[in-house]
C-alpha cells in the first residue's frame, strides 16, 4: 500500500475549533504538537484538570453543536488562540491567562440544558485526546467519500476532528492496520484501535447545526460506527502534506 498525506489539523483547545496546517514534527510518545493542548471542564466534570481525563468532562461538539462551527488558529509563540465563528466575533485570548473572556465568549453558542463550561484545564505535554494514551488519528478520505455516497451529501472532514487524512486508500483500508506499524512521512507510528464515533459527527461544521445520521447510515451500511484510526507515534519526525504513507 502507497498512499499519501492530504490533509492535517490539530484542535488546540478540545472541542471548539479545527486549524489546517501544512507541516508538522510528531514526538515519540506525544500526540500531535499543540492538539487538544487545552480542554473546557463543564460544571459537571469529575476532574481536577492536573492528568488527563475522559471526554465526558468537557464541552465539545456531542452535546454543544454549535461548537462544531468554530474555526481556530493557535500562535505557538504567544500561545494564544483565534477563535471564529459565524455567529460570533472573532475572539484572540490566552487560555492560561484569559480564560473568562473565553468563557463569555463561547456561553451564546452553549445549549441552555447542558453544563455549564466553567474553566480551562491543561496538562502540558500530554493533550486532552480522546484516548487514555497520546495518540493521533489517521483516517482515509476513501472512507469518507463512502460515507458521504451513503448519506447522499459530501460531508466535510472537520465533521470528524482528525489529525491526518490519507489520500489512495480503498475505503475501510485503514481498519486492516491495527497491530501494524505506518510510515507516515519521517515519522513512524503504530496503529492500535479504531475510533468510534459520536454526535458530534451529525453536526455540519460550516452551520453548527445538525444536519446528517452519520451514525444511522454507519450501522445501517456497515454495521459499525468507527471511521478512522487511533496510532501512537513510535518514532519522531516531520510530517508534510503529500508526504507517503507506507504500512511497515
Amino acid at each position: 500500500m502507497t498512499a499519501r498525506l492530504a490533509q492535517i489539523w490539530r484542535h488546540p483547545v478540545k472541542g471548539h475549533g479545527a486549524e489546517a496546517l501544512g507541516a508538522v514534527t510528531l514526538e515519540p510518545g506525544r500526540p500531535l504538537p499543540w492538539d487538544r493542548e487545552w480542554a473546557v471542564a463543564h460544571d459537571a466534570a469529575r476532574t481536577d484538570g492536573t492528568d488527563w481525563a475522559p471526554c465526558a468532562n468537557f464541552s465539545r461538539g456531542a452535546k454543544a453543536p454549535e461548537l462544531m462551527a468554530i474555526m481556530a488558529r493557535l500562535d505557538e509563540a504567544a500561545e494564544t488562540v483565534t477563535l471564529s465563528h459565524p455567529a460570533r466575533p472573532d475572539l484572540t485570548f490566552s487560555p492560561d491567562r484569559e480564560a473568562a473572556a473565553f468563557l463569555d465568549w463561547v456561553a451564546p453558542l452553549m445549549p441552555a440544558d447542558r453544563a455549564a463550561p466553567v474553566r480551562i484545564v491543561r496538562v502540558p505535554g500530554r493533550g486532552m485526546t480522546d484516548t487514555d494514551f497520546p495518540s493521533v488519528s489517521i483516517l482515509g478520505l476513501s472512507s469518507l467519500r463512502a460515507l458521504s455516497d451513503a448519506v447522499g451529501r459530501p460531508l466535510d472532514p472537520r465533521r470528524f476532528r482528525g489529525n491526518f487524512w490519507v489520500e489512495g486508500l480503498a475505503p475501510w483500508e485503514e481498519f486492516d492496520w491495527i497491530g501494524r506499524r505506518l510510515r507516515l512521512g519521517a515519522a513512524e507510528v503504530e496503529i492500535c484501535e479504531r475510533i468510534g464515533r459520536c454526535m458530534a459527527t451529525t453536526v455540519n461544521p460550516e452551520t453548527g447545526k445538525r444536519d446528517t445520521d452519520t451514525l444511522g447510515v454507519l450501522d445501517s451500511h456497515w454495521g459499525h460506527t468507527d471511521l478512522g484510526v487511533y496510532a501512537k507515534v513510535v518514532a519522531g519526525g516531520r510530517v508534510a502534506l503529500d508526504d507517503r504513507v507506507e504500512l511497515l
